[in-house]
Formats: structure tokens, sequence, C-alpha cells
């Protein structure tokens, strides 16, 4: 099995120019998607802007002291990195790949193969 390929979008030539909310949340767009963007322990992740369970607003939650993003409708508990849901309801929140290199803050978003 082949891995994922990556086209690769760049966010900020520095992340500080992201629009940062007070939650420590910023919201961006890349490759048409809309997506959340938060930083935990010195490191950049990336998730979707909206829940897998309702539709909340992932921009409008927070980042808990594990790192898992935390959505404000219904406070559901994802893991920031992998997407897997750490409070036991069972959904997936789509993350994204980062990188920080001389040209700024990247994020990968998934290149459909030939089946996808």
């Amino acid at each position: 099995m082949a891995g994922k390929s990556y086209t690769w979008h760049l966010l900020a030539t520095d992340p500080q120019l992201l629009s940062w909310q007070a939650n420590g949340i910023a919201v961006a767009e890349a490759g048409g998607k809309k997506l959340c963007v938060a930083k935990h322990e010195g490191n950049y992740r990336a998730f979707a802007y909206t829940c897998p369970h309702a539709g909340g607003i992932m921009a409008n939650g927070w980042i808990d002291a594990l790192g898992n993003v935390v959505c404000p409708l219904h406070r559901y508990r994802f893991d920031s990195i992998k997407g897997r849901n750490t409070s036991g309801e069972g959904y997936h929140l789509k993350t994204y790949p980062m990188r920080m290199d001389e040209t700024g803050l990247h994020v990968g978003i998934e290149v459909p193969g030939i089946f996808g």
C-alpha cells in the first residue's frame, strides 16, 4: 500500500501573521478548504473547520492541556494530530499534516489517488 500524497499550501510566511483568536486557534483556507490551525507544545496542528458530529465550528472550541481539540457544541474531544475521538463517541475529525520551512508554515492537502 503506497503512502499518501499531499499538495503543500503556504498558510503564512510567519505563523504570527495568521489571525489567531484568543483561544489559540486560527482559521485559514488552503486548497479550497476552510480549516483550523492551532499550536500545542510548540507544534502546529491543522484540523477540520466543523465537527463531524453535529457541525459545531471547531474554531470556537479550544485546545485542552493534552492537545485535544474540543468542540464547543457538545464538548467532544479529538486528538489534534490523528483526529481520533478521545471522549468515546466514535467520531473522527479530519486532520492535516503541517510543516514549517524557510518559506513559512504549510499545510498538506491530500491528493486523491486513482481510486480516491
